[in-house]
């Protein structure tokens, strides 16, 4: 069995989880304070958000400094006694690396800014094109992606916002020094990298127009993505370590290369097609229902299609750019217990390696906000004034900001009904949501029936159960788009699992065939009987 398939990782949101200090903002020791919660989850590797040097622009993913720790967030020391005292609890740290882009406050920018032309080549400076922006590409935060720079006559491009301009990969210059980041924190004891954006890193030769799209077609999984990729673990070392690459609207064809360990790239990979569902239109910020049939479709093709191509998957609902799945998925209602479990049954139980969102395992739900003023997302506060522009008004503006805001999952972490939900003894940097007094570690952790004593429960049974970590996995055919089922195997050994993801009962095609058979995990209390599933039960059957 591989390492990874049978771990589970827990991504911590450093800003949002836990201050040590009082400044209302988490921080290094907030993260070392909470190692003994984190070990007794079960967990065995923590991604860390970004908490190097940065202006927080982008809430760290703007770095302005590889190899320096943001004072905000603590010093040089406390990172190493992290990943020490980390290491002590057998858990493994995985480190953020933002190689797509820099901040332009970082000294490579400064000094392209000046007209160096080592480190003007740094970046991907290009001259006007009639008067003009070189390419009418759109910045994923919305606006043009280029920014004119008066004192160079020349645009450089920022695929996000316009203090984060992207690297130049094809410059072997560029690529050394972020070389030399994956080497220095390595031997400081990281076990471990995620890469952000990481197919977007290759753009290709000729950059042109783009006049069906936003320009992504042109420089999504580009054209040198797999060398690149393939220069960078070789060279530094990693390809045996934990890696994951976060994929922005990519290919499952381009997905199994990065994760197949035969091309030793990446140990697995983020694809984010099924966090699409209720985009309208495909749009984000166009709201609908879920489609949960096209939700089972899109587990049913990247889970046997990554089988096929013998590549591996990150499962995942939740992180710090997205709802939390409790109220996007679920309900945060009446079944919120109920829907936040099956939720964790739907993806701890698939094919891959699960990552566990701060605050997922005791049932976070949305902020709740009622003021654009509350939200410190850039692109959300950016997105409110294009939504109001295109004839939106402030109330719709505000209605889809609170479902899509990546400030919902960026809350504070709620470790206790006190007033500032145990977080900080401050005024913490974000609102925390009132459903913080009985949505809690404290509370959860006093109920053998909580959310989080269910979710210890889905970490151990992925060590305990082979068939979880290294089973093959075939989507069923449930008769209805209201649940989705799947079939684990393993030798002679079958896992079957049934996830009714409405609010009501629902009769499921070949639930019958299972009477009587060994009940893995369930939701609730005990097992329903017959062929109907009760409202957002979640049921793993044996044999």
């Amino acid at each position: 069995m591989s390492g990874f398939r049978n771990s589970t990782v827990y991504q911590i949101y450093i800003k949002s989880f836990c201050d040590s200090n009082g400044d209302g903002i988490g921080d290094l020791n907030g993260i070392r304070s909470k190692l003994d919660y984190l070990k007794t989850l079960g967990i065995d590797y923590i991604w860390i958000t970004p908490f190097f040097k940065s202006p927080m622009n982008d809430n760290g993913y703007d770095v302005a400094d590889y190899l320096s720790v943001n004072p905000m967030f603590g010093t040089m020391e406390d990172a190493e006694a992290l990943i020490r005292e980390a290491n002590e609890h057998g858990i493994g740290l995985m480190f953020d690396m933002v190689f797509n882009h820099t901040s332009t406050d970082h000294e490579w920018f400064q000094k392209a800014l000046t007209g160096d032309p080592k480190y003007m080549d740094y970046y991907i400076f290009r001259d006007p094109v009639d008067g003009h922006a070189p390419t009418n590409w759109v910045s994923k935060f919305g606006g043009n992606a280029w920014e004119y720079v008066p004192s160079l006559g020349k645009y450089y491009l920022h695929l996000f916002d316009v203090s984060q301009a992207d690297l130049n990969w094809e410059n072997p210059a560029v690529r050394e020094e972020l070389k030399n980041v994956i080497r220095f924190w390595k031997q400081k004891g990281v076990r471990g990298f995620r890469f952000d954006v990481v197919n977007l890193i290759s753009k290709p030769d000729l950059l042109e127009d783009d006049f069906i799209g936003d320009g992504r077609r042109f420089y999504t999984d580009g054209p040198r993505i797999h060398q690149h990729l393939k220069e960078l673990v070789g060279d530094t070392g990693i390809a045996e370590m934990m890696t994951v690459g976060e994929m922005s609207s990519t290919s499952l064809d381009n997905c199994v290369r990065y994760a197949n360990p035969i091309e030793r790239e990446l140990k697995m990979v983020f694809s984010f097609h099924h966090l699409k569902v209720d985009y309208k239109g495909g749009e984000k910020w166009a709201l609908m229902d879920p489609d949960f049939g096209a939700l089972r479709d899109l587990f049913c093709k990247w889970q046997e299609g990554m089988q096929e191509g013998g590549a591996w998957n990150a499962l995942f609902w939740c992180n710090h750019d997205q709802p939390r799945a409790v109220s996007r998925f679920g309900d945060d209602g009446k079944y919120w217990k109920e829907s936040a479990k099956m939720l964790g049954v739907l993806i701890h139980l698939m094919r891959g390696t699960p990552y566990i969102y701060q605050g997922e395992e005791i049932g976070m739900t949305n902020a709740g906000y009622t003021s654009i003023d509350q939200y410190g997302d850039v692109e959300s506060t950016n997105y409110f004034d294009i939504l109001c522009k295109e004839g939106k008004t402030p109330e719709e503006a505000l209605h889809i900001i609170g479902e899509r805001s990546r400030d919902n999952g960026r809350t504070p972490m709620q470790w206790d009904g006190s007033e500032m939900a145990g977080f900080t003894t401050g005024t913490p940097w974000l609102s925390i949501p009132a459903n913080h007094t009985y949505i809690n570690v404290a509370a959860e952790e006093q109920d053998p029936d909580s959310i989080l004593a269910f979710y210890k429960k889905l970490v151990q049974l992925r060590k305990e159960n082979e068939i979880i970590a290294d089973g093959g996995i075939r989507f069923l055919d449930t008769g209805t788009s209201d649940v989705i089922a799947y079939e684990r195997t393993l030798g002679g050994e079958k896992l079957t699992v049934y996830c009714n993801l409405r609010a009501y009962d629902v009769p499921v095609k070949g639930l019958t065939e299972f009477a009587g058979g060994e009940i893995l995990v369930c939701n609730y209390a005990s097992a329903g009987e017959g062929g109907v599933l009760r409202p957002f039960e979640a049921r793993a059957i044996r044999g």
